[in-house]
């Protein structure tokens, strides 16, 4: 009898709500502190004016955008983790495997998340130094870093309910990635709209730049979890 019993799995869902409480509250505490600014960020998708108006790259070390980087490194780690956790509970292999609420491994999502981000921009920051392009290319990361915390914003209470629900199906995540890369590509567009007469003087480089730094650092990470996980 006792051979045919299974060991109850407890699932700790505190940490996780911890953390919607506090990223919850940084959101709203910046709403509260920047009004005005952040009700031109809430538009960011539907008009160009914030873009416009805090195109300065003073902008990049704001109170504003470090509390809303920490919104957006919390909130693409939850996405990952549950897209992680809604494959491999719908995939017939996996049965009975609970990633969702393994803290450990949001921890190491959370930190890879952090360190590819800051160490991307700091060879970004090297490069366009020798290039000469580093105007430039430090308003175009200021352009990438506010449509990549809006997306971030966006997907933070989609987090909640894929965390706090079961049986997800994976055309769910699937379509929201969908929709961040639209929103990616859409930034691109506007950046390169933007700042058109310096990418034209300086074509050559903002090609190379693009294809070093902005194409193959994804398409080598794409490669390596798609090799990793085969």
């Amino acid at each position: 009898m006792i051979e045919h019993l299974h060991p109850r799995i407890i699932e700790n869902k505190d940490w996780a709500t911890a953390l919607f409480v506090l990223t919850f509250a940084v959101v709203a505490i910046t709403k509260s502190a920047y009004e005005s600014r952040f009700s031109e960020f809430s538009k960011l998708i539907f008009s160009d004016k914030y873009a416009k108006i805090y195109r300065d790259n003073s902008h990049m070390k704001s109170s504003f955008t470090v509390g809303l980087f920490f919104v957006q490194i919390i909130s693409f780690a939850f996405f990952i983790q549950l897209t992680m956790h809604i494959f491999s509970q719908n995939s017939k292999n996996a049965a009975d495997i609970v990633l969702k609420t393994d803290w450990l491994l949001f921890i190491q999502i959370a930190t890879f998340l952090l360190y590819f981000i800051l160490a991307k921009y700091l060879v970004e920051k090297i490069v366009a130094t020798s290039f000469n392009i580093e105007e430039f290319v430090d308003l175009f990361n200021l352009q990438k870093v506010t449509y990549r915390t809006y997306i971030g914003v966006l997907l933070l209470p989609i987090n909640a309910v894929l965390f706090y629900y079961d049986n997800i199906p994976t055309i769910v995540p699937l379509a929201f990635i969908g929709i961040s890369l639209c929103i990616s590509l859409y930034s691109y567009f506007i950046s390169i709209k933007t700042y058109q007469n310096a990418i034209i003087s300086k074509l050559f480089y903002f090609i190379l730049y693009l294809c070093a730094l902005e194409i193959a650092p994804y398409y080598f990470l794409y490669y390596w979890l798609t090799k990793g996980s085969a």
